[in-house]
């Protein structure tokens, strides 16, 4: 059985945007505790000769501010920041109360300047360190949309082409090669059909699928959550006649059983499972695109804190910590326990817990191998895991050494062979197709993380943005003194598009901060689209307002090269 684990690297664009707490502090907050562990790690296993091939979504997003130097730049205050807490934190700690605490102040200290200098050997360029990885077979790198869009709820389809080819374009600059993976930003996907999210919503008849997106932009495979195949129809479609088939997926045949082609012999249609990746059906037929469906056993076992290892006494507590500085000095402690009961914690006894967990993980893969080991022939099963990567080492610190000790604890595990998911795709026979169902990997497996009565005001003004830019493009992409305005008003409108900002309206948590940074990025939209749209006297404020947004936003340099591209696909207006 191929063992295909997929890590989704994204944060939303944060640079040249303040600091605390969600400014460039959020960045620096995740190559500490995520990006910088996980490099290491992965060296250190290169350095070992244990095989480790990740499959690594870095979103084009982020890929862009960990190549920029205002990242280095913050990163290396925000590392004096925390070394200089870790000395005051000793010397804080000493002759009170809390003197036990000083080892664990001089833990983080060492932490620190371990990860500073993983970060220094990268010349302070972590997404060029992750290429080299990939570049030596290491590891793979797939792409996203642009800017992490809800491709579902965009208006128009040249967004989302957009945002699917701009990823991959960015990915090509930053990277060094095409991606053949994408993840689809919140794993939310949906067929084709009519589109009516909101009764005010345009009325663009019937739209593409959004896997009829994802072929067109080149990609050959994204990741679902279980759900939304589990909803679907499995079938064989190797060789068949796809109208029989289609009507047995709609329901029009009133026999359940599907005829192997050419023959006379009835085989049951399979379940689904996710055991193995399919074909993505689109609705003329299977699409070159396939889709990896996430396991829920093993997923289950990594990612919940109630039933999975995250919520092992021995590992250090996420929510609290010691002011000021910030630092955690306390483990999880007894299930359920509250934060004024939480022990020291200890990391030589956390490392040693993760070790266990991590033959169990194997252990639990193996099993899984073996109940599938009599699956069909010429066909090879897998379990694919995909995880937000900043769930290791941000919400669970000692994740990244649990997924270091996985790929070692493996190899006493034959029947499981660790690959990525091109590598799986390469040795997979593939001969079954699916139609997915609409959802995503949110609360409640559909869209309500992001369309609610919350969040239901920004995706009408966003519509309208979408439609003023796709009509004012032609005429500014012709004219060299509009098109810097053009850029900047696609840069507005993409970062304006990015799935964080409903997310975090809807969680409570900061929907101040993030309704600041929608409507930034749509009244900037709007300024510059206002000045495309036939009144030259605006012009030169405009692009001065450009050129101001440029040194703030400074991201996807090359963005009107897809522009074009896609105006260029565009069916030219009836006469």
């Amino acid at each position: 059985m191929d063992f295909v684990l997929a890590l989704h690297s994204h944060l939303p664009y944060v640079l040249n945007h303040g600091r605390w707490p969600h400014g460039s502090d959020w960045i620096c907050e995740a190559a500490i505790d995520t990006y910088l562990p996980l490099l290491d790690a992965l060296q250190r296993l290169e350095a070992e000769a244990v095989a480790a091939p990740l499959t690594i979504g870095i979103t084009p997003i982020l890929a862009n501010q960990l190549a920029s130097p205002d990242f280095v730049a913050e990163l290396e205050a925000y590392f004096f920041q925390k070394l200089t807490t870790c000395d005051e934190a000793v010397e804080s700690l000493t002759g009170t109360g809390d003197g036990h605490l000083i080892p664990l102040a001089e833990f983080w200290r060492g932490h620190l300047l371990g990860l500073r200098q993983v970060f220094r050997n990268a010349g302070g360029n972590l997404a060029r360190a992750f290429r080299r990885l990939e570049e030596a077979g290491r590891v793979e790198l797939i792409s996203c949309g642009a800017t992490h869009g809800f491709l579902p709820l965009l208006a128009r389809d040249e967004s989302i082409r957009l945002q699917l080819q701009l990823g991959r374009a960015e990915h090509r600059r930053i990277f060094g090669r095409d991606p053949q993976g994408l993840w689809l930003p919140e794993c939310a996907y949906r067929p084709r059909g009519h589109w009516a999210p909101l009764p005010s919503a345009p009325d663009p008849g019937i739209r593409a699928g959004i896997e009829e997106h994802v072929a067109e932009a080149g990609f050959r495979y994204f990741f679902v959550d279980s759900h939304l195949a589990a909803a679907g129809q499995a079938f064989k479609f190797y060789g068949a006649d796809w109208g029989e088939w289609r009507m047995e997926v709609e329901g029009k045949l009133a026999d359940s059983a599907a005829r192997r082609p050419g023959g006379s012999a009835e085989e049951p249609v399979a379940p689904n499972t996710p055991y193995e990746a399919y074909r993505v059906a689109g609705a003329d037929g299977p699409t070159p695109v396939s889709a990896f469906v996430r396991d829920p056993v093993a997923s289950r076992q990594v990612w919940s804190k109630q039933e999975g290892y995250p919520g092992d006494e021995w590992y250090l507590e996420f929510h609290k910590i010691r002011w000021p500085g910030g630092l955690k000095y306390w483990r999880v402690s007894a299930p359920g326990s509250d934060l004024g009961q939480k022990q020291p914690y200890d990391p030589s006894r956390a490392i040693e817990r993760v070790g266990g967990h991590a033959r169990h993980f194997a252990g639990l893969l193996g099993q899984l191998a073996a109940r599938r080991a009599d699956g069909p022939a010429g066909r090879r099963d897998l379990v694919a895991v995909p995880f937000d990567t900043e769930l290791f080492g941000h919400w669970w610190f000692e994740g990244v050494e649990f997924l270091s000790q996985v790929y070692r604890a493996v190899r006493a595990h034959p029947e499981v062979r660790p690959v990525t998911a091109t590598q799986h795709l390469a040795g997979a026979a593939g001969e079954r197709a699916i139609h997915l169902t609409t959802g995503s990997w949110g609360a409640n497996g559909d869209f309500s993380m992001w369309l609610n009565g919350e969040t239901a005001w920004t995706w009408p003004r966003l519509w309208a943005i979408e439609e003023r830019f796709w009509r004012a493009a032609p005429a500014a992409l012709a004219a060299e003194a509009t098109r810097p305005v053009l850029a900047q008003a696609a840069r507005a409108m993409l970062l304006a598009m990015s799935s964080d900002w409903q997310f975090i309206i809807s969680t409570g948590a900061v929907t101040d901060y993030a309704v600041k940074r929608f409507t930034e990025h749509c009244d900037d939209a709007e300024g510059l689209l206002t000045a495309l749209e036939g009144d030259a006297g605006l012009l030169p404020a405009a692009q001065a307002s450009a050129a101001e947004q440029w040194r703030r936003d400074h991201v996807f340099p090359d963005v009107l090269d897809t522009v074009a591209q896609v105006l260029a696909k565009r069916p030219a207006p009836a006469s």
